[in-house]
C-alpha cells in the first residue's frame, strides 16, 4: 500500500506553507483565485466548480 505526506499550516491572511514528498511551496489566495509559487493557479467559478492550471 502507497503512503503519501502532505503537510500545510497558515501563516496568515490567506497565506499557507505547503510541505509534501515533492517538496515545499506557499500559497497565496486573492478573491476567488489561489496562487502558488510552484506556478499553479486555481480559480474558484462557482460552488464545487473551480478551473486548475499553470502560469509558467
Amino acid at each position: 500500500m502507497p503512503f503519501s505526506f502532505r503537510w500545510s499550516k497558515a501563516l496568515g491572511r490567506g497565506l499557507r506553507l505547503n510541505a509534501g514528498r515533492s517538496g515545499v511551496s506557499l500559497t497565496k489566495r486573492l478573491g476567488r483565485a489561489t496562487v502558488s509559487t510552484t506556478g499553479r493557479v486555481s480559480v474558484r467559478l462557482g460552488k464545487g466548480l473551480s478551473w486548475r492550471g499553470k502560469l509558467w
